[in-house]
């Protein structure tokens, strides 16, 4: 799996018009799935977020996580992680898994965050959706299953 996340100031995603979901103070996640990518996957890289310190203490470091911050996520999957526009000019996604694979191990990742006491938002899995955001710092991080 790959994450890229955001701590953001808000975040709200929209699809169709309709807003599906936001959030205040968080993290903004955008998700792909890999296809060896399974349950144990999506709960490991879930911990690794929720435990993630990249909120301020009192004294300016990032030394705190988002529960620690009362912060929420906004979930959004996002299979164009796995771009690879190593060749010619236009990506492939063969690295992404297929959507009936990729949409229970997504819901998977969602749920263990929830699990952990976060307050959880999302997208609609393969939806055609816009994500505004206000990065907070800026920060932003590459998180990879493959490398943790």
């Amino acid at each position: 799996m790959r994450a890229l996340l955001q701590r953001v100031s808000s975040a709200a995603v929209s699809s169709n018009g309709r807003r599906l979901g936001e959030v205040g103070h968080g993290l903004l996640v955008l998700l792909g799935v890999a296809p060896g990518d399974d349950h144990a996957t999506a709960v490991q890289l879930a911990a690794k977020v929720a435990k993630l310190r990249v909120f301020a203490d009192d004294e300016g470091k990032m030394n705190l996580s988002i529960g620690d911050v009362s912060g929420a996520v906004l979930a959004v999957s996002q299979f164009t992680l796995y771009g690879d526009a190593r060749r010619g000019n236009r990506p492939s996604y063969t690295g992404a898994a297929r959507p009936e694979q990729a949409e229970p191990i997504f819901d998977a990742f969602v749920t263990a965050l929830r699990a952990s006491g976060l307050s959880v938002a999302t997208g609609r899995f393969g939806a055609d959706m816009q994500v505004e955001l206000v990065n907070d710092g800026p920060v932003t991080l590459w998180l990879d299953s493959d490398e943790l």
